[in-house]
């Protein structure tokens, strides 16, 4: 169950650690023990999943846990639409798990590589004006907090350490089980185009309002937008043409993108046309898919990025201010800038919690400088009263993040309870949370 000392990195590259021992448990006991152990140690231990974020959200610098073979029972409960299932289980295979018996989750962001049990710790989303993150739809979940004991949550038992754990950071305890609620499997009509970003800022209310699902992404050193909207259909009578999807999602989204970042990597004085043509590439389609597989599309072109979610009225004047951003800047951006929207929650640190939101989110190529480009908008962001993502690159610390977060402190409370010798902490806790 254990190993010895192992590197890790995590998918965009940015972030590195070496702990001191990897645990690998397969039970919920061996977590609980994993946990004493490091306790015993005099260390701490943080729970790693597939290592989507940006951030430094898991890296270890004590014991590692590797949830990839946690064996919990996996329950499917068709007439009530729940799923109970380990949370080190990766999205893909949920979702897959789910279509079998004829389910869903609701909604999804563009990636399904995340466990469970990571997408849910950093207030992962997708985009849906009515809909929230994705751990809205926990119905109850069972952690291991620092301590060593197991606590079963919901609504309705031990509800404060739900509403903290939901999106806890890893924090509180390490999630190992999770029930979520589900829909009946449902087919989605998608609709891409390419728009003027004012015709879209005219009228946000008439993109996102009509629509299941409605997103945006710019490009940047353009006045043009590809727009996306994901709405329920009926039937799946339309779907994508195998070549049509090849083209569109491998070959010009990663392919041929890959080769242009390269390109503008070596070239910084060709972004603004590689982005007009990029802008112009994808063309107008429409077609009809399973839900996760219209949410879901591969992303093979490395990135870092960051993503502030934003009381929805500050969007235009948050995109103002980022166009001139990108303008001033001293180096080039090549990744497109995406906009998504999200329904007010009741999570205490999830980001749209109390409002509704447009969440705005940049990005920069690998080996391209960011971080100036990144803290500008951050402090944009942060005067218009957005909030980061916590599996994304920000620099707010817990006296900044206290006043942005009605909830922040009974958040503190728990998390003091049930680790009260902060052995889940790290430096991004220690950041975030304070120590």
């Amino acid at each position: 169950m254990a190993g010895p000392p192992a590197a890790w990195s995590n998918w965009a590259g940015n972030q590195h650690s070496t702990a001191l021992v990897t645990e690998r448990p397969r039970s919920v006991a061996d977590v609980a023990q994993a946990v004493r152990r490091a306790a015993t140690a005099g260390t701490t231990i943080r729970a790693v999943g597939s290592g989507h974020s940006f951030t430094a959200a898991a890296v270890a610098d004590g014991h590692r846990l590797d949830l990839a073979d946690l064996a919990t029972d996996v329950t499917v409960d068709v007439a009530r639409r729940l799923v109970t299932v380990p949370a080190g289980m990766t999205l893909h295979t949920l979702n897959d798990l789910l279509a079998g018996h004829g389910l869903a989750v609701p909604n999804l962001g563009d990636i399904d590589a995340q466990t469970i049990a990571g997408a849910l710790s950093t207030g992962t989303h997708g985009t849906g004006a009515k809909l929230g993150c994705l751990s809205t739809f926990v119905a109850g979940l069972t952690l291991v907090t620092g301590t060593g004991e197991v606590l079963r949550c919901s609504a309705d038992q031990n509800r404060d350490v739900f509403d903290a754990a939901r999106v806890g950071l890893g924090a509180v305890g390490v999630l190992v089980e999770v029930t979520l609620s589900c829909v009946d499997a449902f087919v989605l009509r998608a609709h891409e185009r390419p728009a003027a970003l004012a015709e879209v800022l005219d009228d946000l209310p008439g993109l996102y309002e009509p629509h299941d699902h409605a997103e945006f992404y710019w490009f940047p050193y353009t006045d043009r937008v590809q727009v996306k909207t994901n709405d329920r259909v009926p039937a799946d009578d339309r779907p994508l043409p195998r070549w049509r999807g090849w083209l569109d999602d491998e070959f010009l989204s990663n392919t041929v993108f890959a080769g242009a970042c390269r390109l503008g990597r070596a070239a910084p004085g060709l972004a603004p046309r590689i982005s007009a043509v990029s802008a112009r590439a994808l063309t107008e389609r429409t077609y009809t898919g399973r839900s996760d597989r219209v949410f879901c599309t591969p992303r093979r072109v490395r990135f870092v990025e960051m993503e502030y979610g934003l009381p929805r009225d500050a969007l235009p004047t948050a995109l103002t201010e980022l166009r001139r951003i990108v303008d001033r800047l001293p180096f080039k951006v090549l990744f497109p800038v995406e906009v998504r929207f999200t329904a007010a929650d009741d999570i205490w640190l999830s980001h749209s919690y109390g409002r509704d939101s447009a969440y705005l989110a940049v990005h920069q190529y690998v080996g391209m400088p960011y971080e100036p480009y990144f803290r500008a908008f951050e402090q944009v962001a942060t005067e218009l009263g957005g909030r980061p993502h916590w599996g994304k690159l920000h620099w707010r610390d817990a006296e900044s993040l206290a006043t942005a977060y009605p909830k922040f402190a009974a958040f503190q409370a728990v998390r003091t309870r049930l680790d009260p010798k902060n052995i889940f902490g790290n430096p991004y806790l220690r950041q975030v949370l304070g120590s």
